[in-house]
């Protein structure tokens, strides 16, 4: 009677024949052929759009779950058409001569900045000797010299018409080294000292000093002309200076500005610095001191002149290197948007424009930042400063610290670089949502959304690609070659992945896992390929390693500490099945299901609710339930009854619908009083119409249901109950396949509740017949008269209701 509903061993799982993969081996397996990423071709469509787009603001979140290849995706995506892109410009910062606290930030064609700031280098080297030298060649000396003489020649004839005056008028004139005037009266021909004046009558020296008052004022118009003569002297000094060091200074930097000509804010800077230097031409003129301390600290004030000319390189490229593409796995502050160091001196701290670094930011400026959205998102204070960059455009170097203290210390303000870059984000699609709905930013600034597929059909096609890549992993990792049996469970083992034996996994880092576990075990068995058998070896090593806990738990099963009955049979009791995840792997363990009916009002209780213990898809599915006896048995009379249903020895928390196909085997069984036999297992949600559908991971639950009953003892009649849409996800181990095989192990598939209870009980379940009851001896007649008989107890029950004559 069951055998129309069990499944063949065909059908549990799916192999793909060794002789489908192209190639012997996967040392020679050829590349795709196709630039496209064919199986995320969503995403690639994304990606391209982004590329296309050049406004702000389009800028990208790469969804997808781990284990995908997201990084690899996207840096296989861009790095091909970032080397054919143009490449963007190196960044230098300079002194900024005007303001020192804002240092410049000059542009500058790729891969030029390092050649700029050595031909600087040697500019200023050129400069520190060659200024010097200028004022010791002949030009200088007899110029200097010239303007010398005539002062002098001016000087003196100046002073030769006050003396001549001053004699004429009855006094000598002395002139101190300072310049100041002194008159002394003539006696005899000779100036007469002071002592002699201060013995003369006081009458005389009054009338000799305002003699001397007079002639001084008379002088004094000369004296000025003296000092008129000095400051045109000292002026025609400095100009003749500065005509000498500034023709000397041209001279080094002609070189540059032919070389940066159309470099229209870099001549601008060369003229500033060639003021500067001129205006601290004192630092490179000789000194009259010729010791060697006084040469030391001449040559300590120049160099220390000269260190503020200096170039500090920001970004730099190679000349054809296409745009920048950098994976930021860090992205803390100073990573992400640059920072500007401290030294300290004498214990004190300072910084100047050569203390500046950039961050991943400023080095992939003009082309791509891959950032991870859950590494991002822990740095609060980069991730602000991300948004804030991307808004403005324009990358700003500063403190965080700053933005806290009540008072700021000084510090500089670097010029700000013009962003033109792309940020792509790569996280999962609950983290999009969540940053879209709580941050609309994000949304202004992340337009373009590229969603990583999980799976793929599998097709002689995708067979093919996913053959070939298979074959990339293995030659990017150095693994041995592959055999075409190696390649093919490989493939199969992607169906199982993927849960479904129509679709192939994408999630590739698992795949490059076990390639890489297999070719170990190859190796130890001193293999020059990997087979089939490593691979099955390096899949068994992997479930050992990580299925402690279900042998934990199948050994209390085997020791009946969890009671779980895989044969016999009882009244009101059903095994379900469930899974649980510990890290990365599926715990899969069954459970015992138990139904209790009586008289009442109650309904039916959800022990795991009250318990809370159940989740909300699981207490949904208890109202499915519900509602599904109310359609079967409550037409024409109300539904009294009082029961519960739960669990056997749970003590965790419990989600979801798969369990309802069971929990409704044991409520019927109850109610019918039909006992179930227990050498079968039950998954399937239900529906409102009694439907049984697909449930997820029911590979795994079947496989940890088998794996009970040959720890107990497979008698043959033992098996599981699925819903038939579930037919297209059984990618089941070798074990079982055999065990079904020699008829040790049934798998049944089913379309309702009807057929599940009849496979469970033996009896079939009833249809409704013309006078609204159910066919005679059926569970759903059984059940129906339970439920009237309860209803009638219950009326009975009910206080002061006498029955009427």
């Amino acid at each position: 009677m069951t055998r129309k509903f069990q499944v063949p061993p065909s059908s549990l799982s799916i192999k793909l024949p060794a002789s489908r993969i192209g190639f012997s081996h996967t040392g020679r397996a050829a590349a795709r052929r196709d630039n496209k990423q064919i199986f995320q071709q969503r995403a690639f469509d994304a990606l391209e759009l982004a590329l296309a787009i050049k406004r702000s603001g389009y800028n990208v979140y790469l969804s997808g779950e781990k284990g995908l290849g997201r990084n690899r995706f996207i840096l296989d995506f861009l790095s091909p058409r970032a080397e054919k892109m143009p490449t963007p410009g190196d960044w230098i910062y300079v002194n900024n001569l005007q303001e020192p606290d804002q240092p410049l930030v000059i542009g500058l064609p790729p891969g030029s900045a390092r050649e700029f700031r050595r031909e600087m280098q040697a500019a200023i080297k050129k400069i520190r000797e060659s200024i010097p030298a200028g004022f010791e060649q002949d030009f200088y000396i007899r110029k200097h010299g010239d303007l010398i003489k005539e002062y002098n020649e001016t000087r003196e004839n100046l002073l030769s018409r006050m003396e001549h005056k001053a004699h004429r008028s009855g006094f000598s004139l002395s002139v101190d080294e300072n310049g100041s005037l002194t008159l002394y009266p003539l006696v005899e021909g000779r100036a007469m000292d002071p002592g002699e004046f201060e013995k003369l009558e006081s009458e005389v020296r009054k009338d000799l000093m305002q003699q001397s008052n007079r002639i001084m004022e008379a002088l004094l118009g000369l004296s000025r002309q003296i000092s008129r003569k000095e400051q045109d002297l000292k002026e025609n000094e400095r100009r003749l200076d500065r005509e000498v060091a500034g023709t000397r200074i041209d001279s080094c930097l002609k070189k540059i500005r032919q070389k940066f000509s159309d470099n229209q804010r870099l001549m601008d800077y060369l003229e500033n610095l060639k003021q500067d230097l001129l205006d601290n031409i004192d630092q490179f003129k000789p000194r009259d001191q010729s010791t060697e301390t006084c040469q030391d600290m001449q040559a300590g004030g120049a160099d220390a002149c000269l260190s503020r000319y200096g170039v500090n390189i920001f970004v730099q490229h190679s000349r054809n290197g296409g745009v920048p593409v950098l994976v930021e796995d860090n992205p803390n502050y100073f990573n992400l948007l640059g920072c500007i160091e401290r030294e300290t001196e004498m214990g004190a701290y300072y910084t100047d424009f050569t203390l500046i670094k950039p961050g991943s930011l400023h080095k992939a400026n003009g082309g791509f930042l891959i950032i991870r959205a859950e590494d991002i998102l822990a740095q609060p204070q980069a991730w602000e400063g991300l948004l804030r960059c991307l808004r403005s455009g324009r990358a700003e170097i500063e403190d965080p610290a700053d933005q806290y203290e009540m008072v700021r210390t000084r510090t500089i303000r670097p010029e700000p670089i013009d962003l033109d870059i792309k940020i792509i984000l790569l996280g999962s699609d609950e983290l999009y949502e969540l940053l879209l709905e709580a941050d609309e930013r994000f949304g202004k600034l992340f337009k373009v959304k590229a969603h990583l597929r999980e799976s793929t059909p599998r097709t002689r096609e995708s067979i093919r690609n996913q053959s070939t890549d298979l074959a990339a992993i293995a030659g990017s990792n150095s693994l041995m070659p592959f055999d075409r049996e190696a390649v093919a469970a490989l493939v199969d083992q992607s169906s199982r992945i993927a849960g479904d034996q129509q679709k192939l996994s994408l999630k590739y880092s698992q795949l490059a896992d076990l390639m890489v576990e297999a070719d170990a075990f190859a190796r130890m068995q001193g293999m020059d390929k990997v087979n089939a058998g490593s691979v099955c070896r390096a899949l068994e090593a992997r479930k050992y390693r990580l299925s402690l806990y279900e042998d934990e738990f199948m050994s209390e099963y085997e020791r009946e500490a969890i009671k779980v009955r895989t044969q016999g049979s009882a009244v009101g009791r059903a095994n379900g099945l469930s899974i649980s995840m510990y890290g990365d792997y599926i715990l899969a363990l069954p459970h015992q299901i138990s139904c209790t009916t009586g008289v009442g009002h109650g309904g039916i209780m959800d022990l795991e609710r009250e318990a809370e213990l159940g989740g909300p898809i699981h207490t949904k599915g208890m109202m499915i339930i519900k509602g599904y006896l109310q359609n079967l048995f409550a037409q024409n009379k109300p539904l009294v009854l009082s029961g519960s249903l739960c669990f056997e020895q749970n003590y965790a928390q419990i989600d979801g619908d798969s369990a309802s196909g069971a929990e409704l085997a044991a409520l019927l069984s109850a109610l019918s009083n039909v006992p179930i036999n227990l050498s079968y297992a039950f998954t399937g949600a239900i529906s409102q119409s009694g439907a049984v559908m697909a449930v997820g991971e029911v590979t795994r639950k079947i496989e940890g249901y088998f794996e009970l009953c040959r720890r107990k003892g497979l008698t043959g009649g033992q098996g599981v109950i699925i819903p038939r849409d579930n037919l297209a996800h059984l990618m089941f181990n070798s074990q079982v396949i055999g065990a079904v095989k020699e008829n040790m192990f049934q798998v049944y598939a089913v379309t309702c509740i009807e057929e599940a209870m009849e496979i469970l009980t033996g009896t079939r379940a009833g249809k409704k017949l013309a006078d609204g009851k159910y066919s005679p001896g059926s569970i759903y007649r059984l059940a129906d008269e339970r439920l009237q008989h309860l209803a009638h107890l219950a009326d009975k029950q009910v206080p002061g209701k006498r029955k009427k004559k």
